[in-house]
């Protein structure tokens, strides 16, 4: 039994339709789960890959997660497949992502920057956001790469979500 998931990638910038991809197989009657949640909230469903007797295939799904009522930036992407004989979760993989709708209102896509040196967070939110204030939106949607939001580095990549 295996679950490859390649998309979405850990810390990917998601929005209201998260598209889940990869390889999966050896599942009985390739029926395989998903969840997307944040501790409290969940999104669930179901699809199958493989053919039930061993053989792997390609799945993806998109999941509309609109109408859930997250209240953090950080989510869940969980893909596993249920035991026969006893219920139990099983080879299941977690993928943490960022919720782009709860850093910026309306999220869609996210642009790239590429900081150069003399800029600050509150300089790049002033040009992107138009208030330096809007900072934190910048720090929530780049954890791996902003952890101090009182330093960037020049070189960093900074991902700008956008409306």
């Amino acid at each position: 039994m295996s679950i490859d998931v390649q998309q979405p990638r850990p810390h990917d910038l998601v929005g209201n339709s998260i598209r889940i991809a990869g390889v999966a197989g050896g599942a009985f009657e390739a029926n395989f789960n998903y969840r997307v949640h944040e501790g409290h909230d969940e999104v669930v469903g179901a699809f199958l890959a493989g053919d039930g007797i061993g053989g792997h295939g390609q799945f993806q799904v998109s999941v509309d997660v609109s109408g859930a009522a997250f209240t953090a930036t950080r989510l869940f992407v969980e893909v596993y497949h249920v035991s026969p004989k006893d219920g139990e979760e099983r080879d299941k993989v977690v993928v943490p992502v960022l919720w782009g709708p709860r850093i910026v209102p309306g999220y869609q896509v996210y642009q790239e920057h590429t900081v150069q040196a003399g800029e600050t967070l509150w300089g790049l939110a002033t040009h992107y956001y138009g208030n330096g204030d809007l900072y934190h939106r910048l720090v929530a949607a780049n954890p791996q790469t902003i952890t101090d939001p009182n330093t960037i580095r020049p070189g960093d990549l900074v991902r700008v979500p956008r409306t």
